[in-house]
């Protein structure tokens, strides 16, 4: 059954205008609407003049700034008091008694995201003179070609080429057209692989490598014969080939591969081909097995893998798995049940534990992907869910709710009502949930027990990743146990370390080390009860446990009271 209004379609109305928004310039409040564009041309010029004329930029650089920094150069339009007869005059008057911080003008001009250009400013400095290579670097490699604007990617890739001379970066460069690249491929190839220009002396095996691939992609693909080739040109193709080298692809054999496809991989964008190889990188299977199947079956490139919506049983079944097997997966993961979106499937087969066998599926039959048309709903539980769903877009903060739904469901949780009872416990934004997800991942726990174990005990998600990476480093070096005792007791992750595991667990060693350790007593009872029945249970083990708790192990003090309180 179709829902009266889908979690996708809200969420993605939400997100597209939320995106639209973000890139739009900030709003020129002190600027009549007929005038911005005029406003903008005149500070663009006054600010090239300033940095020209007063600041001693070459005229080319001083222009490539200007003219590649609008939200910088928005915030000094707003500080000054808009008159279409004298504004010029007023942005010099303002720029004569307001230096600018060239590093932030500078960093947007050459392409990093303006909200990130907060990291990359250097303390305590304000003009580029402060540092002695920066913008040399950036004239040097702009004048050989390389766009301005594209500049970016190479300073946050490795920063360690802006720290060369002019001189060095120069004879790097020509070291590169003497293997028979022009200037253009020459660019396309740093901005693809901008560790090349950071290499010193004799270029290894591996780069000569990488070189004949690019050869054969380049004479495969005739790009040197195209009257269209230009650095966009040379860049796409290159993004392409690292790619595979990103996926462990041989070097030295990836230009062969890719030179069978051509057609294929000329149809297809660079980020195209990148969203789709971190797409099946997400079934948690070696990357090698996902740049093969890229380059065995490039069919696979054309299907949409976010929008449509799948059914894990629907799926497990058009993928082969029998009655019997549907009803063992269906018992033991009810969480991952109903319905779910195809962008979230590689993470839906790895909450089933099944991600391997999927995705082998897929790669020796890529079609039964293409061929797969969503069936077997549960109505019942569709109903169920649906009616949850209206509830939460009735509430006061449906947007906030949703989005955790949608964190829920990227990690292989359903549209059952399951799913919205784990909802309903989980705390924080769905961002914040991804982060202490991921760090529990890292940890060692496996996916499709992490989501058992989320499914137990949800409240797991509700501290911070710094918090819980703690508890299990404490479970993994002192206790000792393995990892799999947090699928008996997932519970122990919600509990205080300092003040209540591991006070506790001490006193449970301390215990056994003396002989009064009571086997009915596990380490999960010992944590999670409360404490006055923990007291009442160490008198009962032995009468001076209780003293010798609260003086060695216990972060109160309060003994007395508190044996008394439970021996009442």
């Amino acid at each position: 059954m179709s829902l009266p209004k889908s979690l996708y379609t809200l969420l993605s109305h939400h997100f597209s205008t939320a995106t639209k928004t973000s890139t739009r310039l900030p709003k020129l409040s002190n600027v009549p609407h007929k005038y911005k564009s005029e406003a903008v041309e005149r500070a663009q010029k006054v600010l090239t003049d300033y940095l020209h004329g007063t600041r001693g930029f070459s005229f080319p650089s001083a222009e490539h700034i200007s003219k590649n920094c609008r939200f910088s150069l928005t915030n000094i339009i707003k500080r000054v008091d808009f008159s279409a007869p004298s504004f010029s005059n007023r942005i010099q008057r303002f720029l004569r008694y307001h230096p600018i911080n060239e590093f932030e003008f500078f960093f947007e001009s050459i392409g990093i995201d303006y909200s990130q250009v907060c990291h990359f400013v250097p303390p305590n400095k304000y003009f580029l003179s402060e540092d002695g290579t920066v913008l040399d670097a950036a004239c040097e490699l702009s004048a050989f070609g390389f766009p301005w604007n594209m500049l970016g990617k190479l300073y946050e890739e490795e920063l360690s080429i802006f720290r060369e001379s002019s001189k060095v970066l120069k004879a790097r460069l020509s070291r590169f057209k003497e293997y028979g690249f022009g200037n253009h491929s020459v660019v396309g190839m740093c901005l693809a692989f901008p560790y090349l220009l950071s290499l010193e002396g004799d270029l290894g095996g591996d780069v000569v490598a990488l070189f004949d691939d690019l050869k054969g992609v380049f004479v495969e693909f005739d790009i040197e014969n195209s009257a269209e080739a230009n650095v966009e040109s040379w860049y796409e193709v290159c993004k392409k080939v690292r790619v595979f080298y990103d996926l462990g692809g041989e070097n030295g054999k990836i230009g062969e591969f890719l030179g069978r496809r051509k057609d294929v991989f000329l149809e297809c964008p660079a980020e195209v081909l990148f969203q789709k190889a971190k797409y099946f990188c997400k079934f948690g299977v070696r990357k090698e097995d996902v740049g093969l199947l890229l380059l065995q079956s490039p069919e696979i490139l054309n299907l949409d893998l976010e929008t449509p919506l799948i059914s894990a049983l629907g799926l497990l079944k058009h993928f082969g798995l029998d009655v019997k097997e549907l009803e063992a997966v269906s018992e033991k993961y009810p969480h991952a049940m109903g319905r779910n979106k195809m962008a979230n499937l590689p993470h839906l087969v790895r909450a089933l534990d099944l991600h391997e066998w999927f995705f082998t599926k897929i790669k020796n039959e890529h079609q039964l992907l293409a061929n797969y048309v969503i069936s077997d709903l549960d109505e019942d539980t569709a109903k169920e869910f649906s009616d949850g769903l209206e509830r939460i877009q009735s509430s006061s903060t449906p947007i906030h709710t949703l989005t955790k739904l949608n964190f829920l469901h990227g990690i292989g949780f359903g549209e059952n009502p399951l799913t919205l009872l784990v909802l309903a416990r989980l705390h924080g934004r769905s961002s914040e949930l991804q982060k202490r997800f991921d760090s529990l991942l890292s940890t060692g726990i496996e996916f499709s027990k992490l989501c058992l174990m989320i499914r137990t005990a949800p409240k797991i998600l509700n501290q911070s990743p710094e918090s819980l990476e703690a508890k299990v480093k404490f479970i993994s070096e002192e206790m000792k146990p393995s990892l799999e005792y947090l699928n008996i007791f997932p519970a122990f992750l919600c509990f205080d370390l300092e003040n209540r595991i591991k006070p506790r667990y001490r006193f449970y060693v301390w215990l056994k080390e003396k002989g009064l350790y009571s086997k009915s007593y596990s380490i999960a009872s010992i944590i999670a009860t409360s404490e006055k029945k923990f007291v009442a249970r160490a008198f009962g083990i032995h009468p001076a446990a209780p003293k010798h708790w609260f003086e060695c192990f216990s972060y109160r003090k309060s003994f007395n009271t508190c044996l008394e309180t439970s021996l009442t």
